[in-house]
């Protein structure tokens, strides 16, 4: 017997290295899995740095996904994939050749040592706002009560966030 899915949304970016190959790669490492299914994927976003400034500007993309995979074991999983791909964690929003964070799973609010969801910050960073609204604009965030393209529309981070391509 199959166990439900559920919907989640994933946040991708890079700025070291082949930035484009970089999240390909990360992509079909997720869909490798055959507890993932990637249902919808934004644009690709090039995007000035935000917290951590002074690195290489970033391409940036989310994805919605549906799992079978609870919220620990998918971050298991992602994190796995970063691994692989030989990303080392240093300066706090520091360069990276892949970040995968899980922005949103179903409904759900975490608040764990491991994981946070919704994802913290999320509604103060246009660079994730605006690939999550190109794809889920009335997706509702459980804490906030306000609606992805309501979070957009009130976003103060001023930042660059520019299509880099439309198709990946």
């Amino acid at each position: 017997m199959r166990s439900a899915l559920a919907s989640a949304y994933l946040s991708l970016g890079s700025n070291l290295g082949n930035r484009l190959q970089n999240i390909k790669d990360a992509i079909q490492k997720i869909e490798k899995s055959q507890k993932i299914l990637i249902k919808e994927v934004s644009s690709l976003y090039e995007t000035q740095p935000v917290g951590y400034e002074n690195q290489s500007w970033f391409l940036n993309l989310v994805i919605k996904i549906e799992t079978s995979l609870d919220p620990f074991a998918l971050l298991k999983y992602l994190l796995a994939i970063e691994d692989q791909m030989g990303r080392k964690r240093g300066k706090k929003w520091g360069p990276r050749n892949i970040d995968l964070d899980i922005l949103f799973y179903e409904n759900q609010v975490l608040n764990s040592d491991q994981l946070i969801i919704p994802h913290p910050q999320m509604d103060k960073r246009r660079f994730v706002l605006v690939g999550l609204a190109q794809i889920a604009p009335q997706l509702l965030h459980p804490v906030l009560k306000k609606n992805v393209g309501e979070l957009l529309e009130g976003c103060e981070d001023n930042s660059i966030v520019r299509v880099y391509s439309e198709k990946i």
